[in-house]
């Protein structure tokens, strides 16, 4: 047993030995999980990938005379932006879209620029649009207001995502004879492809699969700079079907981020357009998992073979909600270019880069190494399968004129 106080000692006297999850699979084959539990101190994660749950609170800063945002109506490079805070705060979305884009009006649309392009924008160094109107007070008489702003001189610039770090996720295919646009990707008709979007032996939460050591206050690589878990994301779902070694088979737990932009780097922080779909933006997400035991070292330690994934209907099943699966495939074979559904060899694509995922645990690890990065002991832990907590579908109520809920 060891403690997070105790690895952070060994990193601080320069003793502790980091490895990445791909490099922990290698050893563990070599040495055995004891062995190497004993003596690895710390697994470093990696994911890149579109996360639309994802935004930025901006606060710019007073002008001369004062306007009150809040209320009124906000643009950056044309995209609109939350107005419902305070006077000069403001919150932008990575999928909202322009007033003028003309969404799937001609399906399917182009989705070129967005919330997210705004973000990555910003995080490059640009100078960025910002319009306003206001409504006008006594303290705050400004009603219009049109400027440039640049994230070196924005008072802060907080990168808020909701829900990120899926811990594993659909294989999205398409059965019906036309080509569909989803956030998974174009599907091509009658099983013409399969896309899924995770780093499998890489990605963190399948790394920790029951969140032992990662809770509110987890500090964690977030878009090329530190960041920390705020909270579980939404749609946290830790009750869901596991195999013999804990690992969901299927979307499960989720976590809310928080990050400074201005410590963030681009490469790790793009604007995603999806065709016939939408804009998102693409994060880069590291987490450290500390070994303080052998079972951390064995699930952390499960390669790509031994994590599954549900098959599912884009075309029908996927938007009716029907719930079924048509299979589970492995995320060695997803990785091999090909796998068998329904008697059928489907070629596969990943909406995440394996690659940049890679970069990711092995920045993180050099951080460690370097003295850069410590471990936090976080605050407290989130639901675990046995609290029952779970994600709930919406329970529609019928709404007429002038009816109000009971």
């Amino acid at each position: 047993m060891k403690t997070i106080a105790e690895i952070n000692e060994k990193i601080k006297t320069g003793k502790a030995v980091v490895v990445t999850a791909e490099e922990l699979i290698e050893l563990c084959r070599e040495k055995g999980v004891k062995k190497t539990a004993s003596q690895v101190d710390v697994v470093t994660t990696g994911t890149f990938g579109p996360m639309c749950s994802s935004g930025l609170f901006l606060n710019i800063g007073h002008s001369r005379p004062r306007i009150k945002l809040g209320g009124g109506r906000i643009t950056l490079n044309g995209v609109p932006a939350y107005a419902g805070l305070a006077a000069v705060d403001l919150y932008i979305g990575a999928t909202a879209l322009p007033d003028d884009d003309p969404r799937n009006s001609l399906h399917p649309g182009n989705f070129t620029y967005g919330g997210g392009h705004v973000i990555e924008e910003l995080v490059s160094g640009k100078d960025v649009k910002l319009e306003a109107i206001g409504y006008g007070t006594d303290c705050y008489p400004r009603k219009k207001l049109a400027t440039w702003i640049n994230l070196k001189d924005v008072n802060e610039a907080i990168l808020f995502n909701p829900r990120n770090c899926y811990q594993n996720y659909n294989v999205a295919v398409n059965l019906s004879k036309k080509t569909i646009y989803t956030y998974m990707g174009i599907l091509k008709p009658e099983l013409g492809n399969a896309n899924y979007c995770s780093a499998g032996q890489l990605s963190p939460l399948l790394k920790d699969p029951y969140l032992k050591t990662i809770g509110f206050g987890t500090r964690i690589f977030f878009g090329g700079g530190p960041g920390y878990v705020a909270w579980w994301g939404t749609q946290f779902n830790p009750s869901g079907k596991r195999k013999e070694n804990g690992i969901p088979c299927g979307g499960a737990a989720t976590l809310a981020l928080i990050g400074d932009l201005k410590a963030m780097k681009p490469e790790f922080v793009r604007g995603a357009s999806l065709v016939g779909y939408g804009v998102s933006l693409i994060v880069g997400i590291g987490i450290p998992i500390p070994i303080l035991n052998e079972e951390l070292c064995r699930q952390a330690a499960v390669p790509d073979g031994e994590i599954w994934a549900p098959v599912v209907d884009y075309s029908q099943d996927y938007p009716q909600s029907t719930g079924r699966v048509l299979g589970e495939v492995n995320y060695a074979q997803l990785k091999s270019g090909r796998i068998e559904i329904l008697g059928k060899t489907v070629p596969t694509g990943s909406l995440s880069s394996y690659r940049k995922a890679r970069e990711i645990a092995s920045l993180l690890k050099s951080w460690i190494l370097q003295k850069q990065f410590f471990l936090t002991q976080p605050i407290f832990f989130f639901p675990g399968p046995e609290s029952g907590y779970t994600f709930k579908m919406l329970k529609e109520k019928p709404v007429k004129q002038d009816n109000k809920p009971n």
